[in-house]
């Protein structure tokens, strides 16, 4: 065993199995004086991200969980590793690449005195060390080409979606959502239509969606309406903040977008319907909200079934009935037990009422059948 190796073994002896600060001290103080030691503390922060990507982490999910847990000085931290891990990994899918961009949008961290970072370190490998295993969420190759068609479909319902959030125009916003809406069902469809018509079908894939606090609960609710909605299934983690959405590609990008755009809507919404609370003098603003968005949740999750059930005709449904068994079975396999929980804190009459009614004007109304 190297000098530089045995230092950073007794750091992590010192450290990393217990959750006292004088061994946390401790560790620091040891790599704090070998400055040679700094390369095979980077290795082994390396080899942590290497360890989260086989328990089924995503990148993702590790800067979501370090920056609830840590501070932002610890988030840049894990995007350095994460970045700097990379050539190294395996090649994965679209969506990896794509959180991958993500974290090389962190700012990189400022460095401070030695022990200031070794105990930032520290700190970061501790959690990363006690990372449980996850369901595994390996991108399934899609069997048929309809990539080029579906990528200016979404380019386009984004680019309706970001104009409808923007606009100060409720009316506006209206015909924006709906045409939204509009492609979004068309999308989804001629998805489905062009995987029956191949030879070898497509498979459901999952994705995590981050569902944070406040109001977690809420917004969980809100996902997984829309989910159903647009024939996938979620489950919520509420321990790690996200939700998994199991479904087939194409859909599983339309949940991420619409579920998106409404969590914007209802915020604003709720922030223009507590300023008016607020001006007639009313203060429980945490009750208020909860309830706001609990409300708005449930709301909307009744006008999506509505709005689904308009959107096909009878001869797509043995189509889409064959994915949704797929998706069930996929789901299973990955969830064989689930539980349900109860919405808790929805106490506030005036915060129901009013984010029933901000919902009833969020832009899902049902489109006529699409032929």
């Amino acid at each position: 065993m190297s000098s530089t190796t045995g230092t950073v073994e007794r750091a992590f002896e010192a450290a990393l199995y217990s959750d006292t600060h004088d061994a946390l001290d401790t560790g620091a103080s040891i790599l704090a004086a070998d400055p040679a030691a700094d390369a095979e503390l980077d290795r082994r922060g390396r080899e942590f991200v290497a360890a989260a990507w086989r328990r089924g982490w995503q990148p993702a999910d590790v800067v979501r969980l370090v920056r609830r847990e840590l501070e932002d000085v610890h988030v840049r931290l894990v995007s350095e590793l994460i970045r700097a891990q990379a050539p190294d990994d395996r090649a994965r899918g679209p969506r990896w690449a794509a959180q991958l961009d993500e974290v090389a949008a962190t700012a990189q961290p400022a460095r401070t005195d030695r022990f200031t970072h070794a105990t930032t370190v520290l700190e970061l490998y501790r959690l990363l060390l006690r990372l449980p295993n996850l369901e595994p969420l390996d991108e399934p190759k899609r069997r048929h080409d309809g990539g080029r068609p579906a990528s200016r479909m979404l380019t386009r319902i984004r680019a309706l979606l970001a104009k409808a959030e923007a606009t100060g125009f409720p009316e506006e916003a209206e015909a924006l959502s709906a045409k939204a809406q509009e492609l979004m069902a068309r999308h989804s469809i001629d998805e489905a239509l062009l995987d029956a018509q191949a030879p070898a079908k497509d498979e459901p894939g999952a994705c995590r969606i981050g569902v944070e606090a406040p109001y977690e609960q809420a917004k969980a609710v809100l996902l997984d309406a829309v989910a159903g909605a647009n024939h996938c299934r979620a489950v919520w983690n509420e321990a790690f903040g996200f939700s998994t959405v199991v479904g087939f590609e194409g859909d599983l990008e339309v949940v991420e977008l619409l579920y998106t755009s409404l969590l914007v809507q209802a915020t604003t919404a709720m922030t223009r319907a507590e300023a008016a609370q607020r001006a007639g003098g009313r203060r429980r603003t945490k009750t208020f909200r909860q309830s706001f968005l609990a409300a708005y949740a449930h709301r909307i999750g009744t006008r999506l079934a509505e709005a689904a059930g308009t959107q096909v005709t009878d001869d797509l449904l043995p189509v889409l009935a064959t994915r949704e068994v797929a998706v069930s079975g996929r789901l299973d396999e990955m969830f064989p037990e689930t539980t349900t929980t109860r919405l808790r804190g929805v106490s506030d009459e005036a915060g129901w009422t009013e984010g029933a009614e901000a919902a009833d004007r969020a832009q899902v109304r049902a489109r006529p059948p699409l032929k």
